[in-house]
């Protein structure tokens, strides 16, 4: 019982040095241990717990009553003695042992929060880079945005500027046509006008014609 003990203390002596120090082995125990607190590990785990709890309150029932004894019949006798320190040092050596299977746990809790907070930590760093890259990127974005913009806004004033000439060509083209209509109309007077004078004088040299013949039929 004793050396069993001792190679348990030892055992997890090790284990807790393994754990400590960062050394190829430290994966292996830290996958290790996840394995053992799933399914029917802490199960296991908390049976051999309580085995040796109730072994160390047993042990120490043993030296009470030992004690107790000694107390009531004098001077403790050689077996007395005996089974006195061997009971004690199976308490010390189970009570140590569950003392270094506490802090493994714990160690290994801990060792488990600082690797998830690290991941954290670094996802939340790719997060903050990334926005950093997208703000930047957004930041040139906004500055070609700027550019076009400008660009954009001068190609406006030219066209505006043709368009006002344009306008003004528009206008000197429909006053250049006004004129030529009221000129075309005039024409058009004028030569309704002149048709007018040449009927009359085809009238007036008919009416000529026709008494000159009328004269000439007459002396005949």
């Amino acid at each position: 019982m004793i050396q069993l003990l001792f190679t348990v203390i030892f055992a997890e002596m090790f284990l807790i040095l393994t754990l400590l120090f960062k050394t190829p082995l430290r994966k292996l125990v830290i996958v290790s241990l996840d394995r053992l607190k799933r399914g029917r590990g802490p199960v296991m785990v908390t049976t051999v717990a309580g085995t040796l709890f109730v072994v160390l309150a047993s042990s120490v029932y043993s030296m009470v009553k030992i004690q107790n004894r000694t107390a009531e019949s004098g001077p403790m006798n050689p077996t007395d003695q005996v089974l006195m320190a061997k009971h004690t040092l199976e308490a010390s050596l189970m009570g140590f042992v569950l003392f270094l299977s506490l802090m493994i746990d714990r160690l290994h809790h801990y060792i488990r929060e600082l690797r998830m907070l690290r991941k954290t930590m670094e996802a939340a760093k790719k997060q903050n880079r990334a926005f950093e890259e997208s703000k930047n990127g957004n930041a040139e974005e906004v500055k070609a945005l700027g550019e076009k913009i400008s660009t954009l806004k001068t190609k406006i004033k030219k066209l505006e500027t043709e368009c006002e000439a344009k306008a003004q060509e528009a206008k000197a083209a429909q006053a250049n046509a006004e004129a030529l209509k009221k000129q075309s109309e005039g024409f058009l007077l004028e030569y309704d006008r002149l048709l007018e004078e040449n009927q009359n004088l085809r009238n007036q040299l008919e009416s000529i014609d026709h008494s000159l013949s009328h004269s000439d039929e007459k002396n005949m």
